[in-house]
């Protein structure tokens, strides 16, 4: 019995290293994305931190106008960095969409080649159980003149 030999292996070790390789692509920016969030987040939280500062401040008795001024600033400069980020995140977010779409697509092209290979592996196995069959009907055939040659 000859063994089954799928003539395109090394295309689709290829499309399956395209595939792993586009899902490391995704993973990257899914962890670019988890960056961005968890900055977000500090920002936000630092933000909240300076208005409590500032409520502090509009208590009544003596007031220091520089730190204000300078919370101020502060909180500005956050608030141009948190813009700054949620535009990157929506850039980021378009790149995700672009590669969970080229992931799938490898996904696909591994998919056709492997129902391929199974197919091919399944008419490979018909053939010999066929070719097997008739050798044995061959070696039954060949016994049953041997005896009638007696």
């Amino acid at each position: 019995m000859s063994t089954f030999r799928f003539r395109l292996a090394p295309v689709l070790q290829l499309r399956e290293a395209t595939r792993q390789e586009r899902r490391g692509a995704l993973g990257e920016a899914y962890r670019a994305d988890e960056v961005l969030r968890q900055r977000l987040e500090t920002v936000a939280t630092e933000l909240e931190r300076l208005r409590g500062l500032a409520r502090q401040a509009a208590c009544p008795g003596p007031v220091n106008v520089d730190r204000l001024v300078e919370a101020q600033r502060y909180a500005l400069r956050l608030r141009n960095a948190e813009g700054q980020m949620l535009r990157q995140r929506a850039d980021l977010a378009a790149e995700i969409q672009r590669r969970r779409q080229a992931l799938l697509e490898a996904d696909r092209e591994v998919r056709v080649l492997e129902k391929l290979r199974q197919r091919q592996a399944e008419r490979h196995r018909r053939e010999e159980d066929r070719r097997e069959a008739n050798r044995l009907d061959e070696l039954a055939q060949q016994k049953l003149m041997r005896e009638a040659a007696l």
